[in-house]
């Protein structure tokens, strides 16, 4: 499945358009140069085609070209960094 990810840098989200529902990685800044990765929602009929892969990828590696740190909040986050040790450097350390 081929994927055009939306980054709404006002409404702190990257999304995916599917008919008429969204995907959606959403996040916050609690602080300078972090990102808090926060919630991952793909909607029922659309799970199971990697769309949360995709789209956390994609905010990782925004998150990377920007220097910033990330906090995994969202558990689906959390197991993508897991799976893919080459971004734990990435993870803010309290």
């Amino acid at each position: 499945m081929s994927e055009n990810i939306i980054h709404d840098e006002e409404d702190l989200r990257f999304y995916i358009l599917l008919q008429e529902e969204e995907a959606e990685l959403t996040y916050t800044y609690p602080e300078t140069e972090v990102m808090d990765f926060d919630h991952t929602f793909v909607p029922e009929d659309h799970r199971g085609n990697g769309l949360a892969d995709s789209l956390v990828r994609c905010g990782l590696e925004f998150a990377r070209s920007n220097n910033y740190k990330v906090i995994p909040s969202c558990p689906v986050v959390e197991a993508y960094i897991k799976r893919n040790p080459g971004y734990k450097d990435m993870v803010h350390l309290n």
